[in-house]
Order: C-alpha cells, then sequence, then structure tokens
C-alpha cells in the first residue's frame, strides 16, 4: 500500500519547494548582477560584421549553386 502522508508532512513539502523556489530566485538575481553586458557601440559592430559574413556567404553558396548547376545541365545535354 502507498503510504498516507499526514497534512503536517505535506505542508512541510510545500514549505521545502517554495523555499527552494525563493532560494533559486534569490541566486538568479545574483547571478544576473555578475553578467558584463556589451555597449551600444560593441552591438552595433558585432551585428554589422555578421551581417556582413551573412551576405558573403549567400553570394558564395550562390555561386556554387550556378556552377553546380551550369555542369549538371552540360553533362546531360540540356543546357546551352
Amino acid at each position: 500500500m502507498a503510504k498516507d502522508l499526514s497534512t503536517k508532512e505535506v505542508k512541510e513539502k510545500k514549505k521545502k519547494g517554495q523555499n527552494r523556489f525563493l532560494k533559486y530566485l534569490r541566486d538568479l538575481k545574483s547571478e544576473i548582477k555578475k553578467v558584463v553586458w556589451p555597449s551600444r557601440k560593441q552591438v552595433v559592430n558585432n551585428s554589422a560584421i555578421v551581417l556582413t559574413l551573412m551576405v558573403i556567404v549567400a553570394l558564395f553558396l550562390a555561386a556554387v549553386d550556378y556552377g553546380v548547376s551550369f555542369l549538371v545541365k552540360l553533362l546531360l545535354g540540356i543546357g546551352l
């Protein structure tokens, strides 16, 4: 048979759960204070770098796709 918990034991378990949650929130707050947030200039600079690299990679992949499709059409004789 399953062990029945008294109301006192249930209340103690709830209280422990609440204490753990409150401790978690306190720890979370202290960790957030330790985070070093980047400046606006760093965010703008990093965003520009990412966007530039995305454009370069997109152009490279487009060129590779065009080249491969050209070779396939040439080999199959359906191009030109």
